[in-house]
């Protein structure tokens, strides 16, 4: 039997006595209990480090920059020994999660009962982990086909119904996971002929969830994918499900927690965002500075330079959903470049790299100078690199940069990517497949800059459209995405649900913005959101955030223009900004000062700004300001010369 693992985090020989050194440690550190989880735990660690979290931070860590999570495990069998592996793989993601349970089989009785332990820990996220006996015990093989149906049917109306009884409770995001195929067929490979088969309602059942889910804004835990992948031996042991009613088998829950985990993690914007490459070796074999061009094991027909062609492929169809793509190469940068332009074999070409950094200074120094440029965090970059030394100095280095313990053999590399969840997405929107282009844009644009004599000249010449609209169906899904991953230019940095979203729409006295930017290098994408809401005679701004690719154009004076222009439309006579300290929104501290507001009071979390209307000054923009006039005006921009 073979026992799923963590197999893109590098082992830790000395982690005992790391380990100890943190219990005994009179102020243990946060920082210290992330990079333990960030190594190759497994049951018995995994364990022993939730333990040792729990004590050392009994009410959470202080200062933490990410939202502490209540994660409600809504399950049909034993469930409390996979919460230890869900809480440290949200740590390894910086992460604080305390998890709750119902007593035994009483999951729904907990939704019904608003005095329930349930109602009174009042989870911001739950998890349905619905086990395949129980979601499939009306089955029987004596069934005809529409007595399956009617069973069928049943068992999805019960899933539905749990879901919207959550929903309703307690507006929070809701994940389900995925039955797994624990029965043995009676039938074979034909088992689909055999209609009350329970194999075959769980095979028809995981197909349907993925259409209910998308209905119902509900996200999966794709058990079934991750078994189908690892094996069922190694995720489903039958004699201790029937001891001990634990259908996920101790063993495998450290990898379990990062299933959960890695989308808890997408709700807070933590998944990472770029994907960087070293070179020689990596994505092609040889040394290019070596070898020459010419020389590299790359396609050519040969095993090895087919993996490696793999992995190129990989990582384009990863750019291809929205991932960014960066090159970090010890080479000179002419090398470097030669096999882009010049080889035949290569599927990545200069054009699918965003930021291309070949030179001979350390490889943490340009990381983040990557993360620099393009404007994103270190924490949101993925480093991939064949050599052992510059892994293990990046981690020492940078241990923000998240770096797979990729293995030997190119061919199995992208599988080891795929396993890391370090992408993990919830949507995916017209934007994201833009993205390469749209760094790269920024690259021109930047260039431009900097051979520019005056600053007003250099944005006149950008030939800018501000595009903008209220939130409308279309464009909700990247809506909501910008607001549950935008971190650094994010006012109070709230997250969203769809029905939250859906809500601002609903209300004539909510303002709901979402504003394109485009200009002659090409189309920026949804560069900006923001919310509000009319109380009394102010406009509160509970929510403002902006891409970091478009600062320093002006945009935050002609979002403002827009911004007064509903306040005036709902009769407001003030706008109120509020400001909530984070991490990573250091940056727009001053936001509302630099636009004209004044400070109005302030807490330990957050600070208010306000702005009369009569007082506001307008700024030149020098951009065109438009509003879409059609439902999918803001997604179709890109078609529309700038």
């Amino acid at each position: 039997m073979s026992t799923p693992t963590l197999n893109w985090l590098p082992p830790s020989e000395d982690w005992r006595d790391r380990i100890n050194d943190f219990r005994k440690a009179e102020h243990p550190c946060w920082n210290s209990a992330v990079d333990l989880s960030r190594t190759r735990l497994d049951f018995i660690r995994t364990n022993v480090l939730d333990a040792a979290v729990a004590r050392a931070f009994p009410r959470g860590p202080a200062g933490l920059g990410t939202k502490p999570i209540r994660l409600a495990v809504l399950g049909t069998s034993m469930t409390a020994h996979l919460q230890p592996g869900i809480r440290m793989g949200a740590l390894r993601r910086g992460l604080w999660v305390t998890t709750y349970e119902p007593e035994y089989g009483q999951y729904l009785q907990d939704l019904l009962d608003p005095s329930s332990g349930l109602h009174r820990f009042e989870p911001n996220a739950i998890l349905f982990a619905l086990d395949s006996d129980t979601l499939t015990a009306g089955f029987e093989p004596s069934m005809t086909a529409a007595e399956a149906d009617a069973a069928f049917d049943l068992t999805v109306q019960r899933i539905e119904q749990s879901w919207a009884l959550a929903q309703d409770a307690f507006r929070s995001p809701i994940m389900m996971q995925t039955p797994m195929p624990v029965f043995p067929s009676l039938m074979g490979s034909n088992e689909h002929r055999l209609p009350g088969s329970r194999s075959n309602a769980l095979i028809r059942l995981n197909v349907r969830l993925r259409s209910m889910a998308d209905q119902a804004s509900v996200d999966l835990v794709a058990l079934d994918d991750r078994v189908a992948s690892d094996g069922l031996d190694g995720w489903h042991d039958a004699a201790l499900w029937h001891r001990a009613k634990q259908e996920v088998t101790p063993a495998a829950t450290p990898v379990y927690g990062d299933l959960v985990a890695r989308v808890l993690a997408a709700y807070q914007g933590r998944s990472a965002k770029c994907l960087v490459l070293d070179l020689d070796n990596t994505i092609w074999g040889g040394v290019v500075g070596d070898d020459g061009t010419d020389k590299l094991v790359l396609g050519q027909g040969s095993a090895l330079g087919e993996a490696f062609v793999g992995v190129q492929r990989y990582a384009k169809n990863l750019a291809q959903r929205g991932v960014i793509l960066a090159v970090c190469s010890k080479n000179d940068e002419a090398n470097a470049l030669e096999p882009f332009e010049r080889h035949p074999d290569m599927i990545l070409r200069r054009a699918d790299i965003a930021c291309f950094v070949a030179n001979w200074t350390d490889k943490a120094a340009n990381l983040r100078t990557i993360a620099e440029r393009l404007n994103i965090g270190v924490d949101a970059l993925v480093f991939l690199d064949d050599n052992p030394f510059e892994r293990n100095l990046v981690r020492a280095a940078l241990p923000e940069v998240a770096v797979p313990e990729v293995p030997d053999d190119p061919a199995l590399i992208p599988r080891c990517l795929a396993a890391a969840g370090y992408f993990e997405s919830l949507s995916i929107t017209a934007d994201d497949r833009a993205r390469t282009a749209q760094y790269r844009d920024n690259e021109d644009r930047k260039a431009i800059l900097a051979s520019a004599t005056d600053l007003p000249s250099y944005l006149r010449s950008l030939d800018m459209r501000l595009l903008w609209g209220p939130f409308d169906p279309v464009g909700l899904p990247r809506v909501i995405q910008l607001v549950n991953k935008t971190n650094q230019f994010n006012l109070t940095t709230r997250r969203i649900t769809a029905d939250e979203a859906e809500a601002v729409m609903g209300e004539p006295t909510n303002v709901g913005l979402q504003i394109r930017l485009l200009d002659r290098f090409g189309d920026n994408g949804m560069i900006a959101v923001v919310i509000g809401h009319l109380r009394g005679r102010d406009l509160v701004i509970e929510t403002w955030l902006m891409s970091c690719r478009v600062l320093g154009r002006g945009v935050e004076d002609a979002t403002l223009d827009l911004v007064v222009g509903e306040a005036e439309r709902l009769g407001a006579t003030r706008i109120v900004g509020e400001y909530r300290p984070s991490a990573k929104n250091g940056m727009v501290r001053d936001h509302y000062r630099k636009l004209g507001f004044t400070a109005d009071r302030e807490d330990d979390d957050a600070a208010w700004w306000t702005l009369a209307l009569a007082d506001r000054q307008r700024r030149e923009t020098f951009m065109s300001v438009e509003r879409s006039t059609s439902p999918d005006g803001l997604q179709n921009a890109g078609d529309s010369p700038a």
